[in-house]
């Protein structure tokens, strides 16, 4: 597989400002463990190599275990999850598979966990990271 176009060096001010909006998402009160889960859920639905190796390494990296990685495909299954962490992970499939919507019954079970700011703040994580897997799967970004 050949990487097609470089945003970052062709677009450089729409990579940054793509960019910009992850360092603002890294800097909420969001559960850096929660984010990880958002961006290695929503990956795995959109099948990107590149965003599921990056942020499998930086789950890890702060704390998150091999155990819990390898069944977040099948959260529902487990009781590995948090409520928290399910009612997220519910919403990310929801928003990654937009075409079905979001129900009012995820909607209404993530809200009990969070705040308005916090939750709008989830659901931009969600809408980063599939930005993100668009762009690394449109221009075939590969895994080193």
């Amino acid at each position: 597989m050949e990487t097609r176009i470089n945003i970052k060096k062709v677009e450089p001010a729409a990579y940054e400002a793509m960019y910009g909006l992850e360092k603002y998402l890294s800097g909420t009160n969001i559960n850096p463990i929660l984010l990880e889960l958002i961006k290695m859920r929503a990956s795995q639905i959109n099948g990107c190599a590149f965003c599921l190796n990056i942020h499998s390494i930086d789950a890890r990296k702060i704390g998150e275990t091999e155990q819990r990685l390898y069944l977040l495909n099948a959260w529902r299954e487990t009781t590995l999850f948090t409520e928290e962490e399910k009612a997220v992970l519910a919403l990310t499939e929801e928003v990654t598979l937009i075409s079905s919507h979001v129900s009012d019954a995820t909607y209404s079970n993530a809200s009990k966990f969070f705040n308005e700011q916090d939750l709008a703040q989830v659901i931009m994580s969600i809408i980063t990271i599939n930005a993100w897997n668009r762009i690394a799967i449109a221009t075939k970004l590969m895994v080193d």
